[in-house]
């Protein structure tokens, strides 16, 4: 049964990662061990509870834990739940909870690039992506439109923050993901070898004279592709376009030359996803069934 906790006291230790805690600092919350994140709302929840994580505590109002998210706390055993009206949630929290539920939840083991692609045929590769809405935005459209992973460069925003994971309707927890490693020469030098020796062709989303378009014939006949996109309003560096097999672009009209990032990567997955009505039935089927699809950060 789960253990109805009525907020009285604001400066309760319980609720610091809630109400005083950053995302960095729930990142590095238990050092040396893994951190935690916050979840918000039951869909995301749900999808996270789905995937293996732990939960840690439930933040919510009264009618919500005993209405509509009633069933998914009873999952959870006897994981606290603190309730307490909107404005005081409001007020403890610094933002109103569209949702009516957050929930923190322990961070899972991380897993290698090799890894989270090693099945896989398509995958996204974020450069220095630091808007955590353009992150979630991207995870939704990659789980939608066929992508197999997601792989991040160090700067990227973490996919498991708490708008990045609200953004992406909890797909962040679907879609296999890493980071590459940190430290100096990990991207583009380490990083574009990795893709390399793990057999992909690399093409990169830039606005350059020598550009083939995204519908090119030839990137669909690549078995194993990956895409790479950068950071919003500079777009990919320079080392990393060179470094990049292919440099692909979407044709535009009226004069307009680029595509915000999480525009643009739907519309290219949604391209190189593009395949016969058996295959396309095959693939689906596949990514249903490939085993966890749970991803972390190493």
């Amino acid at each position: 049964m789960p253990r109805m906790v009525q907020i009285t006291d604001f400066d309760a230790p319980e609720l610091d990662i809630y109400a005083r805690c950053s995302e960095v600092q729930l990142l590095r919350y238990y050092e040396p061990e893994r951190g935690i994140f916050i979840a918000e709302s039951p869909l995301v929840i749900g999808r996270a509870l789905d995937a293996g994580c732990q939960p840690i505590s439930f933040l919510a109002e009264p009618e919500d834990a005993e209405g509509k998210a009633a069933e998914l706390i009873r999952r959870c055993g006897d994981t606290p739940v603190y309730t307490a009206p909107l404005e005081v949630l409001t007020r403890l929290t610094g933002f109103p909870l569209t949702r009516g539920l957050l929930c923190a939840m322990r961070r899972q083991p991380a897993r290698m690039p090799e890894a989270v692609c090693a099945n896989a045929s398509r995958i996204a590769v974020l450069e220095k992506v630091v808007n955590p809405t353009n992150v979630g935005a991207i995870f939704r459209s990659a789980a939608a439109l066929g992508m197999d992973a997601v792989l991040l460069t160090p700067g990227c925003a973490d996919p498991l923050y708490r708008r990045a994971a609200r953004v992406s309707m909890g797909t962040v927890f679907q879609i296999p993901w890493t980071f590459f490693a940190p430290g100096e020469g990990s991207w583009p030098e380490r990083g574009m070898a990795l893709l390399k020796q793990m057999g992909f062709r690399t093409a990169a989303m830039a606005l350059r004279e020598d550009s083939i378009s995204i519908a090119d014939p030839r990137l669909k006949q690549e078995k194993k592709l990956a895409l790479v996109l950068g950071t919003e309003g500079d777009g990919l560096a320079d080392e990393t376009i060179a470094a990049c097999a292919d440099t692909v672009r979407i044709p535009m009209f009226h004069g307009v030359d680029s595509l915000n990032v999480a525009a643009a990567s739907a519309v290219a997955f949604w391209e190189l996803g593009k395949i016969d009505g058996g295959a396309a039935a095959n693939r689906q089927n596949d990514l249903l069934t490939g085993g966890s699809r749970f991803p972390m950060k190493i």
